[in-house]
């Protein structure tokens, strides 16, 4: 469980709000397996201590994150990652969609690219 919580970090630099930045490090962890459907996460408390946070940094980013269903708050077993979590999947089928769609468009993959590196 340590190990998955040296995977988030949150950066001064980023523009975000630290709780969406602590929800897009929790999703991406998710995503790539670090957490799995049914792992129970670390209490808020121990997670915004270990981040340098505020706990209710950490809450309204897992309060977030139930709203999208990706976790679930359950009495007595803690914040656990849903059942049905998209993970990777997810994220590669809208990537070979939006392949597709420049393709459509006459766009190249390179372009594409090009225009992902470039977007804000």
């Amino acid at each position: 469980m340590l190990n998955s919580i040296m995977l988030l970090r949150l950066e001064s630099a980023d523009s975000r709000p630290l709780h969406e930045q602590l929800a897009a490090g929790i999703r991406r962890a998710v995503a790539d397996g670090h957490w799995r459907p049914g792992d129970r996460l670390p209490p808020a408390r121990d997670l915004a201590e270990q981040l340098d946070v505020n706990p209710n940094t950490v809450l309204r980013a897992f309060r977030q994150l139930r709203d999208e269903q990706l976790l679930e708050f359950r009495r007595g077993r803690g914040v656990t990652v849903a059942p049905r979590s998209p993970g990777a999947a997810a994220v590669k089928e809208a990537v070979h969609g939006l392949i597709a769609l420049a393709a459509h468009h006459g766009y190249t993959r390179q372009e594409l690219i090009t225009m992902i590196e470039e977007a804000p």
